[in-house]
């Protein structure tokens, strides 16, 4: 059976906190890939910019090919409305019935899990693999794996203000994102 870890998110942008934690888990779990996959609407917050999901997975496939490893999965944003971990992983169940999946997610979101929709169901069908992020802890009352990823105060909210503002995100995304990022003009004021 193979392993598939999932790393979902806004990536708006993606950067290099994101590429370490699913080169860590995927080293750590033994996963055979990391699925990035970004979401259209996330059930817990509102997106304030106007990038858009082309952009954004202009953005992924830059950061994802030099690893092949590392590949793109872009059914919550052909979905419309809020993207449910649940609804998609059921969807993913059933095209890939022989893969394991295992949903990685941030010390932030380990603490939120209680909120999440249907999660004793989603329990059955996927594996959580908690990594630390800065300011958050890792206690939970789910079953959860956990992977020691090096500590990073990396988010693409910072990202984003820097551009806003006129500061240097150089060594925090990938070249290519930030080549990207000047050429089109995104975040700035």
């Amino acid at each position: 059976m193979e392993k598939v870890g999932i790393l979902g998110g806004t990536f708006n942008p993606p950067h290099l906190g994101h590429l370490i934690i699913a080169n860590e888990v995927m080293s750590s779990h033994g996963l055979d890939e990391v699925w990035f996959m970004p979401n259209q609407e996330p059930p817990h917050k509102k997106r304030s910019d106007n990038v858009s999901s082309s952009d954004r997975t202009e953005m992924l496939k830059l950061a994802l090919q030099s690893q092949p490893g590392f590949k793109l999965e872009l059914i919550e944003l052909e979905r419309e409305g809020p993207s449910f971990t649940y609804d998609t992983i059921r969807i993913l169940k059933e095209n890939y019935p022989q893969t394991q999946f295992y949903f990685i997610i941030g010390a932030d979101m380990v603490e939120y899990l209680p909120k999440w929709h249907n999660i004793d169901k989603l329990l059955e069908l996927i594996i959580f693999i908690g990594v630390r992020r800065p300011s958050y802890n890792l206690q939970t009352p789910y079953p959860i794996l956990y992977a020691d990823v090096p500590e990073m105060g990396i988010s693409s909210s910072m990202i984003r203000s820097r551009v806003k503002e006129g500061g240097t995100i150089r060594y925090l995304v990938p070249d290519a994102i930030r080549s990207y990022i000047k050429e089109n003009h995104l975040y700035e004021s």
